[in-house]
């Protein structure tokens, strides 16, 4: 079977499993009295110069066959009908065999006017993302990084000495946003700082908590003996917390585990201009359809107005400074790593 289909079948078996979510242990301080009116919540927010009608995206998931090319168009079509950003999976695979291209550039064909992101892997140079940006008409680039998925992967990359001058070297010579993501692994605080130096401006923290690639490659190798590691890393609302004290000197976009419109806010109340969705909305699109998933994502969207409404905010920059009580295991992390959470309760 086709690696990439492999993965796609996986990720859709690990949305039946019950999973603890780091986005229950946060809450919302509660003001009786609010000054706002429906008409002057604005949902709009920006990455780096890209404006989204929405501060939600469908985030980087596959590509590179000929099942997966169905599910891209399929996925194009909830961009398309939705006005969401929607990144690609890796795009390396087209660069490999040129014969799986359209199963990304059926995205563009699909929405051609639809901002869309590219995506490739941090070990590809700035001439390798020139040529995705260019075989996409790609509105921004993701370059993910997932280190624990390669070295669990049976046909893995455990070479990872280029990384930082390939990301430091295609920020420089591409024309469009740069983010720089995680795949499911989340960020600390040194990652981000290091990221920093090397010129990145964006970055989506995507923690532990929805698609565990440990999990999925370990699935794939013969003796399944690395199953210790599934859940290997930061969820995304410690990883958001780690993100803290960058917050004013680039772009943090969050993903991971989002389960409904409620996890957004969260997000977003944590900092996150933008919240990318992987497995809930592909699973919705394999299990219900096209139509079933434009109808969630207005849903989302309605109730993302209500939770402004909610809580006394007209605009995400507002959102993002809402009181938050954090408990539990994030709680826990942070009091250990010294991040402070009282200014989060009392802003």
């Amino acid at each position: 079977m086709n690696r990439k289909d492999e993965h796609l079948l996986l990720a859709k078996a690990q949305q039946s499993q019950p999973k603890e979510n780091d986005f229950d242990a946060v809450s919302f301080v509660h003001q009786s009295m609010v000054s706002i009116s429906d008409a002057q919540i604005d949902l709009t927010t920006s990455i780096n110069g890209l404006t989204l009608e929405v501060p939600f995206y469908i985030n980087a998931m596959t590509g590179g066959s000929e099942k997966t090319k169905v599910f891209n168009q399929q996925l194009a079509m909830v961009a398309k009908a939705t006005g969401l950003m929607m990144a690609t999976g890796s795009v390396s695979a087209a660069l490999k065999d040129p014969s799986v291209a359209d199963s990304y550039t059926v995205v563009r064909d699909e929405n051609p006017q639809g901002l869309v992101l590219a995506n490739m892997g941090a070990g590809r140079n700035a001439e390798d993302a020139q040529k995705m940006i260019d075989l996409l008409h790609a509105d921004g680039l993701q370059i993910h990084l997932n280190v624990p998925q390669e070295l669990v992967m049976p046909e893995g990359e455990h070479d990872f000495d280029s990384w930082a001058a390939n990301i430091r070297e295609t920020i420089e010579a591409v024309s469009v946003p740069v983010i720089v993501k995680e795949v499911g692994f989340g960020m600390a605080q040194e990652t981000i700082q290091k990221l920093l130096e090397l010129g990145v401006q964006a970055v989506d923290v995507s923690g532990r908590g929805g698609t565990s690639f440990t999990q999925i490659e370990n699935s794939r190798r013969e003796r399944r003996e690395l199953s210790y590691l599934d859940n290997w890393g930061q969820s995304t609302v410690i990883s958001l917390l780690e993100a803290q004290p960058f917050m004013d000197e680039l772009t943090v976009l969050a993903s991971g585990g989002i389960r409904n419109a409620f996890d957004i806010f969260k997000a977003v109340s944590l900092g996150a201009n933008a919240v990318g969705i992987s497995g809930t909305i592909l699973n919705t699109v394999m299990s219900e359809g096209v139509d079933a998933t434009i109808e969630l994502v207005e849903d989302w969207k309605a109730q993302l107005r209500l939770l402004y409404a909610l809580t006394g905010k007209a605009t995400t920059k507002d959102v993002q400074k809402n009181q938050l009580i954090i408990t539990g295991a994030p709680k826990e992390w942070a009091e250990l790593r010294g991040i402070n959470l009282y200014n989060l309760a009392a802003r």
